[in-house]
Parts: structure tokens; sequence; C-alpha cells
């Protein structure tokens, strides 16, 4: 893993899968929540396909990236920007999974004469001002209880969060599919296996090596305004959904389908929110790699 000092002082932690030629078109992933800057082998084989590096940024507030207090899902773009500019890379393509969906669309808003095209796997929409959307409706019963408690403003909501972190300082692959609990559908619990499940444990533990700033950050900013309109948007946009999704369901993509400029909806029957990656990454950047116009 490497570090870059932002112009505004922060240390931001990321990683790239090789060396750079300058001007090279990359691929950028933003992680889930929790999550931070740790390379999935499945994802960089897939990138691969297409000729492009992955570049993956701790969000603030996760591993060794500074925090950044009253953060918007708006400042990803400039997160990217700076490590960008410091690898000296072209353009770019980006996908986001779960958490890190509304950050892959913030690229395409503010972005768009480097951001050629974006994915959002099993990404949120938003909360802040929305009213046709019953935004937890259809999540895992640890989910609604986290969110509802945030929208409602409790006060030990923060000291939960703490614990939720500390338990997966040392998780083992062996205890996922026990910590995620009614989170899971059974695609997802079919996938916890193997050197996947392995990588989910290291993403976990790096994403909580530092403690919870960063899942507490990116809960108020998944709620809070994103920072930017998603009228903006003026790149592609393919907008992925499961339809077993317990952590993030459908009716998100379905939403933002309907309500992001040129976006494509896809739904996959018989995912679930994790399975959705391990098994659809393929297909996912064969998508991206067509709306970016990349051979």
């Amino acid at each position: 893993m490497a570090q870059l000092k932002h112009s505004d002082g922060r240390q931001i932690n990321y990683e790239c899968s090789g060396a750079l030629n300058p001007g090279a078109e990359v691929l950028v992933f933003h992680h889930g929540q929790p999550g931070a800057a740790l390379l999935w082998d499945g994802l960089v084989t897939a990138a691969g396909e297409f000729g492009w590096p992955v570049v993956i940024l701790s969000r603030p507030g996760y591993a060794t990236s500074s925090r950044k207090v009253g953060r918007s899902v708006a400042d990803a773009a400039s997160d990217v920007t700076e490590v960008l500019d410091h690898l000296r890379a072209g353009r770019f393509v980006t996908a986001g999974w779960s958490g890190g969906g509304p950050h892959a669309i913030a690229c395409g808003a503010l972005l768009p004469s480097r951001c050629a095209a974006v994915a959002t796997v099993a990404g949120v929409a938003p909360y802040y001002g929305v009213t046709d959307l019953d935004w937890t409706a259809g999540m895992g019963p640890e989910n609604v209880a986290e969110f509802e408690a945030l929208i409602a403003g409790d006060p030990g909501l923060e000291e939960r969060v703490e614990e939720l972190m500390r338990s997966l300082e040392d998780i083992a692959a062996d205890q996922l599919i026990e910590a995620l609990g009614g989170l899971l559908s059974e695609p997802d619990r079919a996938v916890l296996d193997g050197a996947f499940a392995d990588f989910m444990a290291r993403w976990f533990r790096l994403a909580a090596s530092t403690g919870s700033k960063g899942y507490w950050d990116d809960d108020q900013a998944f709620i809070g305004p994103w920072g930017f309109d998603l009228e903006e948007v003026s790149v592609p946009v393919a907008v992925w959904r499961a339809d077993l999704d317990r952590m993030v369901p459908p009716s998100h993509g379905e939403w933002l389908a309907s309500h992001v400029p040129g976006s494509t909806g896809f739904l996959r029957e018989g995912e679930g929110h994790i399975s959705l990656l391990s098994r659809g990454i393929g297909d996912i950047l064969a998508r991206l790699a067509a709306d970016a116009g990349t051979q």
C-alpha cells in the first residue's frame, strides 16, 4: 500500500495493481462499507482483460487515510483526482460496490472530462430529499436497526458502531457468515468460502485497523446531501442490482436506474449482495468497457 499527501494536508492510503505508463487508462474501484485499499485478485484479473490497472483508495477514516470530518460523497472526486494525477494516469472508468456506489457516481458527475463510464454494483441510493423510496425496506434486520437509529439521531449508535468495528479487527474467514448474520442471503453464504472469504476477512481487518471513524462518516455521508445533483451525471452509468440482496435491496438500484440520466439497469436474479460482485465482476467490467468505448 502507498500513501499520498493530499493538497489539503490529509494522507490518502491507496493501492495500484501495477506500474502505469503516463496517460494510462485505469479502473478506479470504490470499496464498500467497511473497506479499504486492498486489491482483490478477481478484480485485478478481470480488469486486465481490458488493459486496466486497478487503483483503489481507502476513504477518509479507513486504514491509514486521514479522517475528514463532515465529508460528503462528492469529496471522493477530489481524492481520486489527486491520486490519479500523482500516478500520471489519464482518463479512467470507475466502479463502486455497496457503499462505494455513490462515490463512483460522484466521479461521473464531477469529473466528466476524465471519467469515461461508471458502474454502481449493489450501491445505495440517496436518502436526503428522496420521497419516492422506502430506504430501509428489504434490508436485513441489522441494517434496518442501524439506519433507523441513524436517521432518528440515536445518541448510542456511534458507540455501537465502535463495537462493530472492534469485532472486525481480528475476524477470520470462517467467522464471516456468523458475523454478517441476517444480512446474507443463500448466494452470499455460498461464495464466502476459500480464497474469496480470506480476502473479505482481510478487507474487514484492514478497514477496522484504525478504528470506526471511516464507517461512521460513511453513514453520515449516505443519509446527508451527497454534494452534487444526479442530474449532473453526463457519462454512461450501469446500475447493477441483485434480487436477493439483503444489505442494499434491489429497490435502491431500481430507483437509481430511473433517476440517473442515461443510466442502464441490470438485475441479476438468484444473486445476493456479495455474490453479485464475486460472480458477476467479469460481466460488470465488460459493460463498463463497452460504455467507455474501450477496445
